[in-house]
Order: C-alpha cells, then sequence, then structure tokens
C-alpha cells in the first residue's frame, strides 16, 4: 500500500492541510499516484492514529480552522524502511491494449476514434510534463533532491512519449488496413 508513503513524502517536502495536500496531488504526485480527497483525509487520520504524524498546533485557536500535518520520527522511519525494501516492478494494465486484443476478435467498430482520443490526451500530457520541465527544472536547478524529482518527472516524459508514438503507429495502422470494422 503506497497511499500513505505518498503522503508521508509530501508532508516531509511541506506540512500541509489535507486540502494542501489534496492540491499537490493534483499538481504533482497525483500524475503518478493518485488519490481521492476522502482517501488522503482517511490515511490522514489512519497515520496520525499510529503515530507517524501529528497535527501541529494552531498560531491562534479558531473554530473550523483547517489541520496542517507534520511528520514524526516514527513516519519518517517508516517512510526510509519502504524506501529501502524490494519490490518487483508490476505487470502493466492497460484497458486500451486489452480493448485493442479485444477488437481483433469481435471488430474494431468504434476504437479507432478512441485512439485518436487518447492519442490527444497524451500529446496534452506531454505537453504539459514539458512545461513543467522548462518551469521546475531549469538549468543550474540540480541539488539531489532536485536531480531525483526531475527523474520522477522524467518518467513521466519517458511513458508519455512511448504512448504518444504507439497510439501514432496505431492509428496509422487502421489508415493502412482496407476493412476497419471487421476481425
Amino acid at each position: 500500500m503506497s497511499l500513505p508513503h505518498a503522503i508521508l513524502t509530501a508532508l516531509l517536502e511541506r506540512p500541509s492541510s489535507g486540502l494542501e495536500l489534496t492540491r499537490r496531488f493534483d499538481k504533482s504526485i497525483g500524475y503518478f499516484w493518485s488519490a481521492t480527497h476522502q482517501q488522503i483525509y482517511r490515511e490522514l487520520g489512519r497515520l496520525e492514529a499510529e503515530g507517524q504524524i501529528r497535527t501541529l498546533p494552531a498560531e491562534q485557536p479558531a473554530r473550523g480552522q483547517k489541520k496542517s500535518y507534520e511528520v514524526l520520527p516514527a513516519g519518517r522511519a517508516e517512510l526510509a524502511r519502504w524506501t529501502a525494501a524490494s519490490q518487483d516492478p508490476k505487470p502493466p494494465r492497460d484497458v486500451m491494449l486489452l480493448r485493442l486484443r479485444a477488437a481483433a476478435v469481435v471488430g474494431t467498430a468504434g476504437i479507432e476514434s478512441d485512439l485518436r482520443r487518447h492519442l490527444e490526451l497524451h500529446r496534452r500530457q506531454l505537453a504539459e510534463y514539458r512545461e513543467i520541465e522548462e518551469r521546475d527544472f531549469p538549468p543550474g536547478r540540480d541539488g539531489p533532491q532536485e536531480r531525483l524529482q526531475h527523474l520522477v518527472l522524467q518518467a513521466g516524459i519517458d511513458l508519455e512519449t512511448f504512448w504518444t508514438r504507439w497510439l501514432e503507429r496505431a492509428v496509422e495502422e487502421f489508415a493502412e488496413r482496407p476493412d476497419t470494422a471487421g476481425p
């Protein structure tokens, strides 16, 4: 289970409230490990109950004030343990690949337009990753933390480049087929 580790990572980078974490997930960690607002809040409660994080004391007591969290030594130790542990890669699971395989036996009606839609979505994501790279990793910003963060972003760029190229080939395959409706 990696959501608690994603949250611990984000909180070690910067103590945050649940809402701030949700927003940060949408802008960074969520590109490779997504979580809903409810999942994040549920996990914050569990991590706090386990003594891995704590609520930061409020500067001024106020009703309805959002709680911010920070990682405790037990949380840092758990994240370090998890980071150092060996894990085998997971086989990829992609619905489009399964749908294309199924189309080979039941017919391709409708799938070509969805391949084109996926191609456009991956092109947009690739462009977004490249904008992030240009904005957040200019030449000279190469400290140890930045280099690892850039490496994660580069994985996203490489994956989106792969999907874009693969989908371009798939769309070309449909253009070259004499009959795209049958198996």
